[in-house]
């Protein structure tokens, strides 16, 4: 007789519940050849504002296949506490709920139902998912592998003369903790972008709940604060790689083969080394 549960925990499973906080979720793509017998890698892919995680997860089924890495993907709800918010987790805490702690929760429950190595995966989000992940690498180097930040609309740089969050003054005592600047070292970087990236009506929104004035300085479209990030980035000594994506706008979809790449070869090198 064929154990159900078992089935779907094979492939594309269904979206879960997380047992840290209901309201959030996650789903998974789990390649059919696992056995348990070794843990694997995982990859944690961060949606953006539309929440399209089951897209992301499914995009990312052949990969999973080739590599076999567990993928993980979230679902962080909008309208939580507020029904029209849709940036709750962008930038970390919101109305009392730290989204990295949630995400490191989920992660730990993935860990007890399936052989991944959760101790450091790897980290990518596109337009508001790069918005979290890079935010999150500050407060968590010692728990990625790698991370990729894909476009984010609004950044936050590590320059302590700027308040959070478009920069990172007053972070110790936000956070309760401070950055650790040789652990960001170690982390290998994307910075991930399309070259037709160039709209603005998203990200120059004045007067809007995701707006800071000073955001507009750190350049008009998500390519140009890429490169600011970047340049923050560099004068920092992290490892950065800089994919502009040729003939791509804002598409997490077309973005992701290469972040792919990218990451197929950072577990290369994890494997090598």
């Amino acid at each position: 007789m064929t154990d159900t549960a078992t089935v779907y925990q094979r492939g594309k499973t269904p979206i879960f519940a997380s047992r840290i906080d209901p309201r959030l979720h996650y789903c998974l793509y789990v390649p059919r050849r696992l056995t348990g017998d070794e843990r694997v890698p995982l990859v944690v892919i961060q949606h953006g504002t539309a929440r399209s995680a089951t897209n992301y997860r499914d995009q990312s089924a052949d990969f999973a296949e080739e590599y076999g890495v567990v993928v993980l993907t979230p679902i962080f709800p909008a309208g939580l506490v507020d029904p029209a918010d849709l940036h709750n987790f962008k930038f970390i805490e919101y109305q009392g709920i730290r989204f990295d702690r949630m995400l490191l929760a989920i992660v730990d429950e993935v860990a007890e139902r399936f052989p991944v190595a959760a101790e450091r995966f790897y980290l990518h989000g596109f337009s508001g998912g790069g918005q979290f992940a890079h935010r999150f690498l500050y407060l968590h180097p010692d728990r990625l592998a790698a991370a990729s930040i894909g476009a984010p609309g609004r950044i936050t740089q590590l320059d302590d003369s700027l308040p959070w969050w478009l920069g990172t003054k007053g972070f110790e005592e936000r956070f309760g903790q401070s950055i650790d600047f040789d652990a960001l070292r170690r982390v290998p970087i994307q910075l991930v972008v399309g070259s037709e990236d160039i709209e603005t009506w998203e990200i120059m929104n004045r007067g809007e709940s995701n707006w800071m004035d000073g955001a507009e300085l750190t350049g008009t479209t998500r390519i140009e604060r890429l490169r600011t990030l970047e340049q923050n980035y560099r004068s920092h000594g992290l490892d950065i790689t800089f994919d502009l994506v040729d003939g791509v706008a804002h598409s997490g979809r077309r973005i992701l083969p290469t972040v792919e790449r990218f990451f197929a070869t950072q577990l290369k090198n994890a494997i090598g080394s």
